[in-house]
């Protein structure tokens, strides 16, 4: 117990299918933007915890790659291994639907969800997309019949509507403990790794479709004087054509997720940075287990 007073305490994963609003409810959720968001699959690749306490409880947020059906390559696999890993020590699952929309691999996260023995929280987001209310009340009595849910709370990330609903509900799912970690912790992952992501996330809202996925981030130094942070990041794609792209006309692209980038890192670590980028090619990184271990994809949630 914290103090004379019984708190819950416990872990809340979001889970659902890619581009469901995992990252921005997360996001809403605590506060802060701490997990990477964009229109993109696989924008989210890696296991993060955002830590909210609050008087009578601490809730370890747990966000998740969005879970593919179709796994041909070793990133693929990867996302689907991270997300479906929090299944063996969560309290609470969260389970993210689009309101109005049922897919395939909304049914796939469902299946998933078979042998987990907790409660499970359908979180209908998106409603704020909908002109005509009438239309949700159906589909939440079509959802209501897919398996036995502990709330179903429609909610729009986005916006915050209803956020605070889901919020009362998974605390009462919560188990009665002490705080799994200090009031004042945010999440568990490193300023490094939240610099890599920062960028990546300019990178993805930048290039849009031009984006290639065979993309990721790899931070080289990350050095803190007393005025000033400096820090060099790798980008590695997988081709030298993505590499023209990544770069862009006159090197206008680099310079202006390096821009973006800088400008959000000093905003979320509240200090002066010094960033500087570099665009490298690594055939075949993103289907080789191998180098996708060298490069930061292990050890879920623990970064």
């Amino acid at each position: 117990m914290t103090g004379s007073i019984p708190v819950h305490a416990g872990y809340a994963a979001l889970l659902g299918r890619p581009n469901v609003g995992k990252s921005t409810l997360l996001n809403r959720l605590i506060g802060q933007k701490l997990s990477i968001t964009a229109p993109k699959p696989q924008t989210t690749r890696h296991v993060l915890l955002g830590i909210q306490t609050l008087p009578e409880a601490q809730i370890v947020y747990v966000d998740t790659p969005g879970l593919h059906r179709q796994v041909g390559r070793a990133m693929g696999r990867y996302l689907n291994r991270a997300a479906t890993s929090v299944l063996g020590y969560t309290d609470v699952v969260i389970f993210l639907v689009e309101a109005l929309r049922w897919t395939e691999e909304d049914t796939a996260v469902l299946k998933r969800l078979a042998d987990f023995s907790g409660p499970v929280v359908l979180a209908v987001n998106k409603i704020d997309r909908i002109a005509d209310k009438s239309r949700l009340l159906p589909f939440l009595a079509e959802m209501a019949q897919k398996r036995t849910f502990a709330e179903i709370v429609p909610l729009a990330a986005l916006v915050g509507d209803n956020v605070a609903a889901l919020e009362r509900s998974i605390i009462t799912l919560l188990p009665i403990g002490d705080f799994l970690f200090p009031p004042d912790q945010l999440t568990t992952v490193s300023e490094r790794f939240l610099a890599a992501e920062l960028l990546r996330e300019k990178l993805t809202r930048l290039l849009r479709q031009e984006l290639p996925y065979a993309l990721t981030v790899e931070i080289e130094h990350f050095v803190e004087t007393e005025r000033l942070t400096r820090i060099g990041a790798v980008i590695w794609v997988e081709r030298e054509t993505q590499k023209g792209i990544v770069i862009g006309e006159g090197g206008a692209t680099l310079r202006e997720a390096g821009r973006q980038a800088r400008e959000s890192m000093e905003r979320t670590f509240g200090r002066k940075v010094f960033l500087e980028t570099w665009v490298k090619v690594r055939e075949g990184w993103s289907d080789d287990e191998q180098a996708l271990r060298s490069l930061g994809y292990t050890d879920f949630g623990t970064r």
